[in-house]
């Protein structure tokens, strides 16, 4: 039995994992790597430390389907809304631009419940807090080390973790990028930005006539949503929680500093915009360094091909 190592348990790893089960004839023992201690990569929902059912998108907010998608992905989203994974969003989201042909999904369990779903269908192994190192060729197998325990060996290995991360390894696997695929992948950039969760107490009341809202005339924040109404599962026996994403200029200028003090900057920007909002009885701030992809990812798609090994 060939065994499949994926690292990353993000959308792509955990969806890779699934059409491999489903679409692969041959017997396959899949396991999955993630250097999280949880699944989602940046599909990721966090959870209230006093109420693990208050839960917040840190990352992807609402899943836009096109009408090109609609067509060429429409088993994925037919699937996805017979489970209950997805259903329509409904609720307002201020300032949203929508093209013809578009409509939104958005995940009542939290985003983070598309990967799970794929990686339950996959039967993967799944290990958190795998951090990958070193991939090098040993009698024809796949070594894969880590930053912590022994390598292990593999017969196929997919690497679906950002560009920069890849770039990183060590070992055999730098002998499969030419030069100038590695200029190619070198030259793709992502943007970066922080999200500020925030969870409140059964009862609290956010008196805004909106679920989500895009803003235009922050230098800090770019998106606010009110997340249990966003996904329309508000209940009086389960606080909110709110989801605070910051403009790219400041990601990138405050890339650096302490969570700490993002988090307390983002706090007073917030309450410019959301004056007497109460205070919020936990807390998660996410650092997203590999955000969103640039325009330049399309210069390296032909040399993706190193990511399976």
């Amino acid at each position: 039995m060939a065994r499949v190592l994926i690292v990353g348990a993000g959308l792509t790893g955990s969806l890779c994992a699934a059409l491999l089960r489903r679409e692969t004839a041959r017997p396959l023992h899949l396991t999955v790597w993630d250097k999280a201690g949880d699944s989602g990569g940046r599909m990721i929902t966090a959870s209230s430390p006093h109420n693990s059912q208050c839960t917040v998108d840190l990352g992807a907010q609402y899943i836009t389907c096109t009408s090109h998608h609609a067509k060429k992905h429409q088993s994925f989203y037919d699937e996805l809304l017979a489970h209950g994974v997805l259903k329509p969003l409904t609720s307002p989201i201020e300032g949203m631009v929508m093209k013809d042909g578009e409509c939104n999904f958005v995940a009542p369990q939290g985003v983070s419940s598309i990967i799970k779903h794929y990686l339950k269908e996959s039967g993967a192994d799944i290990c958190f807090r795998q951090c990958v190192t070193q991939i090098n060729l040993r009698n024809d197998k796949w070594e894969v080390s880590k930053e912590t325990g022994s390598p292990e060996q593999f017969d196929i290995v997919v690497l679906t973790m950002p560009v920069p991360q890849i770039l990183q390894l060590q070992g055999d696997i730098t002998n499969l990028i030419s030069e100038r695929q590695r200029q190619q992948l070198e030259s793709v950039s992502y943007s970066s930005r922080y999200a500020l969760g925030l969870f409140y107490e059964a009862g609290t009341k956010i008196d805004v006539p909106w679920a989500g809202q895009y803003i235009n005339s922050n230098p800090c924040i770019r998106f606010i949503s009110i997340d249990n109404k966003k996904r329309n599962i508000e209940s009086s026996e389960i606080g909110p929680s709110l989801v605070v994403h910051t403009t790219v200029p400041f990601g990138v200028t405050h890339l650096e500093h302490s969570t700490e003090d993002v988090q307390e900057l983002i706090f007073q920007q917030l309450e410019d915009i959301l004056p007497g909002l109460p205070p919020p009885v936990a807390t998660k701030c996410q650092k997203w360094r590999h955000s969103q992809v640039g325009w330049n990812w399309k210069a390296a798609t032909d040399c993706m091909n190193i990511i399976k090994l």
